[in-house]
């Protein structure tokens, strides 16, 4: 089976007891061969910055993969593995907030990925575009 582009998605919330109407939607996808959520993890930020897991419905017994990519827990890397190397949510996660982190596999892109790297193209850069940027630039939400 091949591996389809995989995002850390991160988002925020107020409380830490948010609804499981996200994790329902990614169900759905998953579902429907779309998306795979490859690891979930869902953290607390304190007022002081200390970040610690959450147990939340849902989210199963899992979370290991992302707390190693973010650095939280025992990473499964080897000792010569800088813990700088790993990438830091410090930034992206308010203090006095919650945050579900989805390790999601986008498996809709494993044919148009093959169709380029059989055709001898290359990928040289991708980024995620924020909604509002896109309003700016003048594209409608035509949902």
């Amino acid at each position: 089976m091949s591996l389809g582009p995989v995002q850390l998605l991160v988002v925020g919330f107020d409380r830490p007891d948010f609804d499981g109407t996200v994790l329902a939607e990614l169900e759905a996808l998953r579902e429907n061969d779309v998306v795979r959520v490859i690891d979930l993890l869902v953290v607390h930020k304190d007022a002081q910055g200390i970040v610690e897991r959450l147990r939340h419905p849902g989210a199963g017994e899992g979370g290991a993969v992302v707390a190693a990519l973010i650095g939280l827990g025992e990473p499964p890397f080897d000792g010569d593995e800088a813990a700088d190397d790993r990438w830091s949510l410090d930034e992206a996660i308010p203090a006095d907030s919650a945050a579900a982190i989805a390790l999601v596999e986008h498996r809709w892109a494993i044919g148009t990925r093959e169709a380029i790297r059989a055709a001898g193209g290359v990928p040289l850069a991708d980024a995620w575009i924020h909604p509002d940027d896109l309003a700016a630039a003048g594209v409608e939400d035509r949902t």
